[in-house]
């Protein structure tokens, strides 16, 4: 490509679709239904753009819907491929919508849907994906995390159920369950009725663009969309509006053919949003009774005043056995879809310094801390201040934080300092910045809490401890580094005390890349804090050489340690 071409990803896909009255729902606006069918085209597109071969989708994230769409509007669709594994890759997808008249423009959702490449003949494996831009690295590194917050997300929901009580934050609620004895009955009325059944036979124009017999999933969609939408009308008795469908996987195909069994209920009602669950099961004519399930899926949906005001609706009482369970797991997906969306959707910058970790919201702290580091290195605009012996530091001034990191190659395996380093235990032996470090807790093989004590910093009285995440991860591909990721939260087992100053950090830690046999490049990453600023600027300055000193004797840590690794990190 010539230098002065502008720089276009070759996975990147976009369609343009005028919204027309036949595409809308009841209220005038263009159908979610209609809206995942040209995301699931676009976005398939994409990808087989990039694998060169058919390719289906598995799994889609949560979607959030935040500006509805209307007749005469037009709909813009961006899908590119962030990052190929396998034989899986991970499409990002970008819904803006314009008017034509006034060129307003409106974000309606992103999304981010997993496609698998198959041929009959061979098997798929892809080609890897070249970021070039600082958004294309940023989300090329961060899809190998977000790729395992998929795989553990059924186990999240299970440990939740098992480990938390689920609130009822309704208010009234007890009024509204027992109520009187009419009431009682209405509410009976409504959940026989919050509930609906479709039958559809499959044809070839079902069919998926690649094969005459596999059913598109867009098609598919379509359906539970307008099943879910059925049964959440006839609970609420109004026109409700989708706002959000969570994260869900396709179980298996469907071929023409088929018949569809299409079923959704009404899981359970909060304050302002209810959740639909859509089951899909499949079937040929000849072998009703055995059903296969194709999908389920989870949607949340509103009821919107005149002035798209949220409206109060009804209670549901749960009924004995299947429809207590469907509750409490309703309320179970909602806790974890808004630790998700708070902890996993916020930019750096909107977020506490310290978020409380409890075991529900485990899994995304973790990939937030990981993922944040990422996107730090990620950066373009990293700027190099000094250079001693060889280590080199680097700034990045951006919006309210001055970040930096420092570089150096060690004759050392990788994985070895990456070992060293990930214990926690083991830093105070180099970093006289960690005076006592006390593990607090294993969250698993690969997170753990500590608690650590630092001396004063510029004259302060006091020392200063923190409560630290650390979440390490290994390469998932090659070229990838290992990572060591830390950032403060809050335990109510370690509260802050007088004795000590609570000191936080946002988005710290190592990364460190193979640069050959026994020879690692390690990288220390650290986005200051407000309290660490002066110490910080005073080392860029010049007018310190403490950086330096420290990470010589981290050099010298793992020089003299690199055969000698800590017992209990071993079994990585």
């Amino acid at each position: 490509m010539a230098d002065d071409e502008e720089y276009r990803n070759p996975t990147e896909v976009q369609m343009s679709q005028l919204v027309l009255p036949c595409h809308t729902n009841q209220r005038g606006e263009l159908s979610v239904g209609q809206l995942l069918k040209w995301i699931d085209t676009t976005a398939c597109l994409s990808a087989e753009r990039h694998a060169g071969c058919p390719c289906v989708t598995a799994s889609m994230d949560d979607m959030y819907f935040e500006h509805t769409i209307s007749v005469g509007q037009v709909v813009n669709i961006k899908a590119k491929v962030n990052r190929a594994f396998n034989s899986s890759m991970e499409v990002g997808i970008q819904v803006t919508s314009e008017d034509m008249c006034s060129e307003k423009q409106w974000s309606v959702c992103k999304a981010l849907a997993t496609f698998v490449a198959h041929r009959e003949i061979s098997k798929v494996k892809l080609k890897q994906i070249m970021p070039r831009t600082e958004e294309e690295k940023t989300e090329h590194s961060v899809a190998a995390e977000r790729r395992r917050m998929r795989l553990v997300y059924a186990d999240t929901i299970k440990d939740l159920l098992a480990n938390c009580a689920i609130q009822d934050e309704h208010p009234n609620a007890t009024a509204a369950l027992v109520g009187t004895e009419g009431e009682g009955e209405l509410l009976r009325a409504r959940q026989s009725g919050a509930r609906h059944l479709s039958a559809v036979v499959t044809l070839r124009r079902h069919a998926a663009l690649w094969g005459w017999f596999d059913i598109c999933p867009s098609g598919i969609w379509a359906w539970m969309e307008n099943v879910a939408t059925i049964a959440a009308s006839r609970f609420c008795r109004a026109h409700p509006t989708l706002k959000a469908i969570e994260m869900f996987h396709f179980r298996g195909p469907s071929q023409v053919g088929d018949r569809l069994v299409l079923k959704a209920i009404v899981n359970n009602a909060f304050k302002h949003s209810m959740e639909v669950g859509v089951c899909v099961e499949a079937y040929r004519q000849e072998a009703e009774t055995h059903r296969r399930h194709i999908n389920s899926a989870f949607m949340t949906f509103m009821v919107l005043d005149v002035d798209d005001q949220p409206q109060m609706l009804p209670r549901i009482r749960p009924q004995p056995g299947d429809g207590e369970r469907r509750y409490r797991e309703a309320s179970a997906r909602r806790k974890i879809r808004l630790d998700r969306k708070y902890i996993v959707s916020c930019k750096q910058a909107e977020m506490p310094l310290s978020v409380p970790w409890d075991p529900s919201n485990q899994v995304y702290l973790s990939y937030n801390n990981v993922s944040s580091l990422k996107m730090l290195v990620a950066k373009d605009n990293w700027v190099l201040s000094s250079e001693i012996n060889q280590v080199r530091l680097y700034t990045l001034e951006e919006d309210k934080f001055l970040s930096f990191h420092m570089e150096m190659v060690v004759h050392v395996d990788a994985a070895q300092a990456f070992l060293l380093l990930s214990d926690l235990l083991r830093r105070p032996e180099w970093d006289k910045h960690y005076r006592s470090v006390e593990l607090v807790q294993q969250v698993d093989e690969d997170d753990a809490i500590y608690h650590v004590i630092s001396p004063a910093l510029g004259g302060d009285a006091k020392s200063q401890d923190f409560v630290i995440l650390a979440s390490r991860r290994k390469p998932c591909d090659n070229g990838d580094p290992y990572v060591i990721a830390l950032r403060s939260v809050t335990l109510p087992t370690h509260r802050e005390t007088p004795e000590y100053r609570r000191g936080e950090t946002l988005c710290s830690g190592f990364c460190l890349w193979r640069e050959g046999d026994q020879l690692a490049k390690v990288s220390y990453y650290n986005q200051a804090t407000p309290g660490f600023i002066n110490y910080v600027t005073t080392n860029v300055a010049g007018l310190s050489s403490e950086f330096y000193t420290t990470f010589k004797a981290c050099e010298q840590f793992l020089l003299d340690n690199r055969n000698d690794l800590a017992p209990s990190l071993q079994t990585l």
